[in-house]
Order: structure tokens, then C-alpha cells, then sequence
């Protein structure tokens, strides 16, 4: 099986066919899907969709470029919602400084309440970084030595010197339809030497469609190309490779596990 660990679901583009699109994923082994908060005042939709059926989960949090729209949430409050049973994790949340959609100040505060509801939860922080590496790598090793969380960098895109960092915290590096991408070839790169048992997989849809789907609606049944590109770079038979980002998955997001997915 594969497990898309990062959709969302709830998202307008969905409207019309989103039980449709869910069925498809299914259809095509992707056995498992976790669609992603970004809008604390939208949770209640997210969890609905959840609650919709077993192989499904969720998140809670706000998006760094929703910061300032939403209403600040405290630790607490995200440490209230977690203590749902399908919701297994934190996020996504962390820093844009390529948009910028909200001010850089309130996306640290947002970003370090949600890493210490990580803390006190121990769901793992899903992460969303653009442009701002260097920012990011002293958060994460500033709240790191305050208590260690799990960690996923999700959908990633930056450098070397952050994958390692990382990987050195323990965390996890999630890849998506960028890593097919034809002006790629960095982050291909990096792929190569990320440690196998750290990496996971996902769409970020209906954003990033993978080669060949690419100016289409991305979607969770678009999962298998961008793993059977990742399989390819790290010179993995397709059945080998799937079943490891599984298990990490798994690892990582163990709040999810049930023998049903193990048996698969």
C-alpha cells in the first residue's frame, strides 16, 4: 500500500467530486490519507471529512500564510483538539518568507506554539519552510534542546544543509510531485543521501500534479508517480520502496497504526 500523508481534502477544488476522488486513491492502493489543517475556523470540516471513513485522518493547525487572518490559537487549544482520535498531528504549520501573506514575527509565535503542542502531545510537527531555511534551522534547533518532538519537513524544496539538519534532529523529509519536476535536479540530489528510513510521501494536493499529470488538479491517486520516481533515484524495486515510506509512515505517525493497515 501507499499512504498519501499530506492532502487536503477539504479544499474548494474538491467540492464537486471529493468522495469520487477519495474512491480513486483507494482503487489505486493508496490505502491511507491524512488531509492537513491550515484554517483552525475550518477544523470542524476537516475532522467531518476525517470522521468520513477509517483510512483517513487529519491534522490540526494553522498555515504560516494564515496566521494573521485566523484568530491566534493557544497550546492549549491545539492540545485539546489533538486529543481527538483522528487527529495525528500537529500542523502543518512553520515560516513562508517567499509569500509573506502574513508578518514573519507571527509566524515564528504561531510556529513555536504549535512545536510545543508537538512537545507536550508527541504528534508529530508538520512543517512548511520556503525561503526561509536558515530561520528555520535555528527554530528547530532552538526548541529542539528545550524537548525533543517527532518531526516531518513536508513537501520539500530547500537545501542540503536543512535536509541534514534534519536528519540529525531525528526528523522526517516528505517528498512530493516537485521531486518530478523537470528543473528538480537539487533536490533529486539530496534525495539520494536522505537515510531511507526517513523519508515519506505525499501530493500536497490539489497542488504540485506530478510528471505526467502536471497542469492537472493534483490528487491523492497522483501519489504513485512521484514514488515510483523517488524508487528510481534510490534504485529500489517499486514494491521494496512502497513498503518502506509505509513503514515509516507508520513509525512516524503512530497514532494511525491499527493491524488493518498492518495486515495490508
Amino acid at each position: 500500500m501507499l499512504v498519501d500523508s499530506h492532502c487536503h481534502l477539504d479544499f474548494n477544488s474538491f467540492d464537486e467530486d471529493r468522495a469520487e476522488t477519495i474512491q480513486r486513491a483507494f482503487k489505486t492502493n493508496v490505502n491511507l490519507l491524512v488531509t492537513i489543517c491550515t484554517h483552525f475556523s475550518k477544523f470542524k470540516k476537516i475532522l467531518t471529512i476525517a470522521e468520513s471513513d477509517p483510512r483517513i485522518f487529519c491534522s490540526v493547525g494553522i498555515h504560516p500564510h494564515q496566521v494573521e487572518e485566523e484568530d491566534p490559537i493557544s497550546v492549549e487549544k491545539l492540545v485539546n483538539a489533538a486529543s481527538h482520535p483522528k487527529v495525528i498531528g500537529i500542523g502543518e504549520t512553520g515560516l513562508d518568507y517567499y509569500y509573506e501573506t502574513s508578518p514573519r514575527a507571527l509566524q515564528e509565535t504561531s510556529f513555536r506554539d504549535h512545536i510545543a503542542a508537538a512537545r507536550t502531545t508527541q504528534l508529530p510537527l508538520i512543517v512548511h519552510t520556503r525561503n526561509a531555511d536558515t530561520k528555520m534551522a535555528k527554530i528547530l534547533e532552538e526548541e529542539s534542546k528545550k524537548g525533543s518532538f517527532p518531526c516531518v519537513l513536508h513537501c520539500f524544496a530547500s537545501g542540503k544543509e536543512l535536509a541534514s539538519l534534519a536528519i540529525d534532529l531525528g526528523f522526517y523529509i516528505s517528498l512530493s510531485g516537485i521531486l518530478t519536476f523537470k528543473n528538480a535536479n537539487d533536490l533529486r540530489e539530496i534525495i539520494r543521501d536522505i537515510p531511507l528510513d526517513r523519508i515519506l510521501l505525499e501530493t500536497d494536493s490539489p497542488y504540485l500534479a506530478p510528471v505526467p499529470e502536471r497542469g492537472k488538479r493534483n490528487e491523492p491517486s497522483f501519489i504513485i508517480h512521484t514514488a515510483k520516481r523517488a524508487a528510481n533515484i534510490r534504485n529500489l524495486d517499486y514494491h521494496t520502496f512502497f513498503q518502506i515510506t509505509t513503514n515509516n509512515f507508520f513509525r512516524l505517525f503512530s497514532k494511525a497504526y491499527s493491524k488493518e493497515f498492518n495486515s495490508q
